[in-house]
């Protein structure tokens, strides 16, 4: 059943998205968080930009360059696991992982999820955050 899915008591249903949020850092400042679907965060900008929209505009430039997205998996510095990474055209990181994986091969199964998320096209829009006074 394309575009739905089938719940446990068997009925069908639409098929549940991923969000993208813009949220504002402690420092003024905003990120992009992409969510699957369970509401588990799966990636977030790596650098925090000055205004939702530019949030806005670098997460659609990276759905728009999704097939030919690549990442660098490296092990933490501190600890114990695995994180992935965007580098954007310059080598400076455009997303990132939300965590660490133990398992470099999960961490790999992570960025498959997150390239599948971009993929969707009825996912993406970048909703603005409102100002809390």
């Amino acid at each position: 059943m394309a575009g739905q899915r089938v719940r446990d008591d068997g009925v069908a249903g639409p098929a549940r998205r991923g969000s993208v949020q813009a949220e504002r850092d402690v420092n003024g400042r905003y990120r992009w968080s992409l969510k699957a679907p369970n509401g588990r965060i799966v990636a977030v900008s790596a650098p925090a930009y000055d205004t939702p929209e530019q949030a806005r505009q670098v997460f659609e430039n990276l759905r728009g360059a999704t097939p030919g997205l690549v990442a660098r998996i490296t092990h933490v510095r501190d600890g114990i696991g695995w994180i992935w990474v965007v580098p954007g055209p310059r080598g400076v990181p455009q997303a990132r992982s939300h965590r660490t994986y133990e398992r470099y091969a999960t961490c790999q199964n992570a960025f498959r999820r997150f390239v599948a998320l971009l993929e969707r096209p009825e996912g993406g829009e970048l909703p603005v955050p409102r100002d809390e006074f």
